[in-house]
């Protein structure tokens, strides 16, 4: 069963939106959950956030980064598979006051799926926090989470527009300012969450962020996506993919996750000289 791509749009230079139809995983998800794609039978799985389930399809946002992602936005017409929704979502509940940040292309997702839940049960007041490398690199408008959101604030890492920096510079600000806050969600990079995860822990906040690790099967079978939390070892799959991000091990979470560079490397170079379809380059 082929999975029909209903839209591919640019949302910056090297993100890109992903409309699919998936009305099963469309009627199930929750946020926090992931998916796992294939773009072919002899192709990899790789694990993706969904922004939004809606009229039986699943929206995400991909970035043009390797093999596969390049493969989906070089004109894609379907996926072989989508598999899910894995993982567990969060709770969607009364916190009080929210803070969602994000700072990578699938943080960005997962911040307007929480915020878009969220935002609808009263007594939750919603503060996202979005951070992009530049002005030019901003998604349009209706990808922000700013329509949704009670607060929005965009930082960028070049200072060109809001807060210079990462998100962790507004939310230290918030902080600073005497905002109470009740709960943060959040995904991205890696580093900067091992940073943010300083200033929760000396504030008592409760949290959540999306640990990404590398997937196989994206269903506890591989093991590959393996973290500690507290020392003892989770599956980002199946455990996850988001935890308290005061008792992740964040420095081996980052090792682990750059494992593969070399191979990734590898995979797209091979891509760039084949996806022309030169016979002799496929040989």
């Amino acid at each position: 069963m082929a999975f029909k791509i209903t839209k591919i749009m640019d949302l910056d230079s090297i993100d890109f939106l992903v409309d699919v139809e998936a009305p099963e995983i469309a009627e199930r998800f929750h946020p926090g959950q992931f998916v796992m794609l294939m773009t072919r039978k002899e192709g990899e799985r790789i694990p993706m956030s969904v922004m939004k389930a809606h009229d039986g399809k699943i929206s995400m946002f991909i970035r043009k980064l390797g093999k596969t992602s390049k493969e989906i936005r070089d004109g894609l017409s379907s996926f072989e598979n989508v598999i899910g929704p894995l993982g567990n979502g969060i709770e969607e509940k009364k916190y009080g006051t929210v803070v969602v940040v994000s700072d990578a292309v699938c943080g960005h997702a997962e911040n307007y799926a929480i915020c878009q839940a969220l935002g609808k049960i009263e007594g939750n007041n919603i503060i996202s926090i979005q951070t992009f490398p530049s002005e030019k690199e901003i998604y349009p408008d209706e990808y922000l989470t700013k329509k949704i959101a009670n607060r929005h604030f965009i930082t960028t890492e070049d200072g060109s527009v809001g807060d210079k920096g990462s998100y962790v510079t507004t939310l230290k600000r918030l902080l600073d300012n005497d905002v109470k806050i009740d709960y943060v969600f959040g995904g991205g990079k890696l580093p900067t969450m091992k940073e943010v995860s300083t200033i929760l822990a000396i504030n008592n906040i409760d949290n959540l962020f999306t640990t990404r690790q590398m997937m196989v099967d994206g269903s506890g079978m591989c093991g590959a996506c393996r973290v500690y939390i507290d020392g003892e070892m989770k599956l980002a799959c199946i455990d996850g993919p988001m935890f308290d991000s005061r008792k992740v091990n964040w420095t081996r979470a980052m090792k682990r996750y750059g494992m593969f560079k070399k191979e990734e490397k590898i995979a797209d170079e091979y891509y760039e000289i084949t996806k022309g379809g030169c016979g002799q380059c496929q040989k």
